[in-house]
């Protein structure tokens, strides 16, 4: 469909009906949609890899007369000359259910049920715990990485708040904490109470500069402390964050198997 988009786009004089047909897997199906083309018939384009169904609709669109074209049928040809494999022909397979896809919705379910310090008795399920002060992106990073297939859980530092005793007992999970500059957090800390309206009593403290470096100071004495490492987020996006989670959790589950080993 994208592509006749793109195609038709070039014809200033053309405006193109697009009847799309997903999801046919069936001769019958596709007879359906035969019937169609007769009734409405114009440039057929699809991504069939069926043979039968392939050789019944280009037969079909003959008797027809009307043009039809394979359109990954080039793309296959460079695929299969550049990787040296054939075409398994399996039909939507890029929409297989696999393994992968539920470790990633597994993951997405535990990070969902640990965010911001919930439930925090099994938190070394996790295969990582994320530390920070409130407007670090502790959430969407947790999203970001649970699309990945890692199962995190992130805990607020608050001023005068206590964390959960269970963080100092965790032995699989990786602990990391993410900051930003004082200049960065209180910016974004004042949008959040505009955009919520909130201008009233005890802002003050959420939004002011002394506070906060004590918050920073305190999360890099925690991590000291601990052997935790800390990940200025300052000028990072949420992407180039997870990905140095993810590789100082690479390293992490790699000295946790040598540990075993040993």
């Amino acid at each position: 469909m994208t592509v006749a988009r793109a195609a038709s786009a070039q014809y200033d004089d053309v405006q193109s009906i697009e009847h799309v047909y997903p999801l046919v897997r069936s001769s019958r199906q596709l007879d359906d949609v035969i019937a169609e083309i007769e009734h409405a018939p114009g440039i057929v384009l699809y991504t069939l890899v069926d043979t039968e169904l392939v050789e019944h609709l280009e037969q079909a669109a003959r008797q027809q007369g009307v043009p039809c074209v394979n359109i990954l049928s080039p793309v296959f040809s460079v695929f299969q000359s550049y990787l040296n494999v054939r075409v398994t022909g399996r039909a939507g397979g890029q929409h297989q259910l696999d393994a992968e896809y539920f470790d990633r919705i597994e993951a997405l379910n535990f990070t969902m049920l640990h965010d911001d310090g919930q439930i925090p008795n099994d938190l070394d399920e996790a295969e990582v715990v994320l530390l920070g002060v409130s407007r670090t992106s502790k959430t969407p990073t947790c999203i970001y990485l649970a699309n990945r297939g890692i199962k995190a859980a992130n805990i607020p530092i608050v001023p005068d708040l206590p964390l959960p005793p269970q963080l100092f007992r965790v032995r699989k999970a990786m602990v990391v904490a993410v900051i930003a500059s004082v200049e960065r957090i209180q910016q974004v800390r004042q949008n959040r109470i505009l955009s919520l309206n909130a201008g009233g009593f005890g802002n003050e403290t959420y939004v002011d500069r002394r506070m906060i470096a004590r918050e920073i100071a305190t999360t890099r004495k925690l991590c000291a402390e601990n052997g935790w490492p800390v990940i200025d987020v300052t000028r990072r996006s949420i992407e180039e964050t997870a990905a140095e989670i993810l590789s100082l959790y690479r390293a992490h589950k790699a000295a946790l198997v040598k540990s075993i080993a040993d």
